[in-house]
């Protein structure tokens, strides 16, 4: 199953959530939640994010932020 260009996954090797940017070649491309670079993925490496998982990746974004961690 080819996963829609936005949609939000977690990659289950990695455990990162990351939102879908493209399909390269036999891989998924994805990006972090409130942007980064970009990682590839093996499409049955990855699932669609819950809510939650969502949420929590957001937050951690946020508040990376907020510490002056990321721009």
């Amino acid at each position: 199953m080819k996963l829609p260009i936005g949609s939000y996954v977690v990659d289950i090797h990695t455990g990162r959530v990351g939102t879908v940017m493209g399909h390269e070649g036999p891989y998924v491309q994805l990006r972090p939640l409130g942007g980064g670079r970009e990682w590839d993925a093996e499409p049955e490496g990855v699932r669609e994010a819950t809510s939650a998982e969502r949420l929590r990746a957001a937050t951690a974004h946020v508040n990376a932020r907020s510490r002056g961690e990321v721009p």
